[in-house]
């Protein structure tokens, strides 16, 4: 039997951006948010399953959330906790606000500094971003070695973890020692559905903004009897941080404009499987110089 690791998932609640609509983006060109739905950013799910592989393997893991975002994103550690995470912390704070990825990463290694991990595991990239830039930026300023496109665990003890990547043109079985970072492909497994009885034992797991804004004692007492129940939630004043290096005034990355693409389709035509149909199609694309 290894030694149990700490494990750290860091993760991201997204705006929906798979269903993009008409009313995605706002007249300023910034995202409209209130039209998409918050969810769960899809890759950290699949990084959420391979962090519990490893808690699976090794007896005594413990694997925890680590977010930044406002009060609400503490929805997605919830959901982590309801498919087998023991907790996470919240990074929530005004002075966090507009950080780009080279903020966001270092917000992150300061707070990974005061957590200590064995291993930290993050999706390959964000719906809303799509920079795959956070993950290798956190790596690089712990000074910890990285595996990025990994697929799934091999093997793992307390001293190293043999990782298969999946890269363009094929795969690859690369060997890292601990601590180490490594981030996860949505070709990945995807991450175990949440189970009933956690769902029913974390539901009211709260930060205490949230027990706050709530001021309902029946909810306070019950987490107050029940840490467990206790969403972490960390400000600036809690991580050993140079303030000039967080949110927009840390972010050197500025958006000079966004567009709003939706492509709809202009006409359409309906085919049987006739034999002129189909050589009907074949004489338009090949007019059309889609084919030959």
């Amino acid at each position: 039997m290894g030694k149990a690791l700490k494990i750290v998932v860091l993760a991201k609640q997204v705006p929906d951006t798979r269903n993009v609509g008409k009313d995605a983006m706002k007249a300023d060109g910034t995202v409209n948010r209130a039209a998409l739905p918050a969810i769960f950013n899809p890759e950290d799910l699949n990084a959420l399953e391979q962090a519990l592989v490893i808690k699976d393997t090794l007896p005594g893991s413990t694997v925890h959330i680590l977010t930044m975002g406002p009060p609400r994103a503490a929805d997605i550690i919830r959901d982590a906790m309801f498919r087998g995470a023991d907790g996470g912390i919240l990074l929530t704070d005004r002075k966090f606000a507009g950080a780009d990825t080279l903020a966001t990463s270092y917000a992150l290694s300061r707070a990974l500094l005061k957590i200590k991990p064995d291993i930290i595991v993050a999706g390959r990239q964000a719906i809303d971003g799509d920079t795959a830039q956070v993950g290798p930026q956190v790596a690089e300023k712990l000074g910890w070695p990285q595996v990025t496109y990994a697929e799934c665990i091999e093997t793992i003890d307390e001293k190293q973890i043999v990782i298969k990547r999946r890269l363009e043109h094929g795969i690859e079985s690369v060997s890292c020692p601990l601590p180490m970072l490594f981030t996860v492909n949505s070709s990945a497994p995807e991450c175990r559905m949440a189970n009933a009885k956690r769902v029913m034992k974390y539901k009211y797991a709260k930060t205490p903004g949230e027990l706050q804004e709530l001021q309902s004692d029946y909810i306070s007492d019950l987490c107050a009897g029940r840490s467990y129940l206790c969403i972490e939630e960390w400000g600036v004043s809690d991580i050993e941080c140079r303030e000039e290096e967080l949110g927009l005034q840390g972010s050197p990355t500025k958006v000079k404009k966004i567009e709003n693409v939706v492509l709809q389709a202009k006409e359409s035509k309906r085919l049987t499987g006739a034999d002129a149909d189909i050589d009907s199609l074949m004489a338009e694309l090949i007019a059309s110089h889609t084919l030959g």
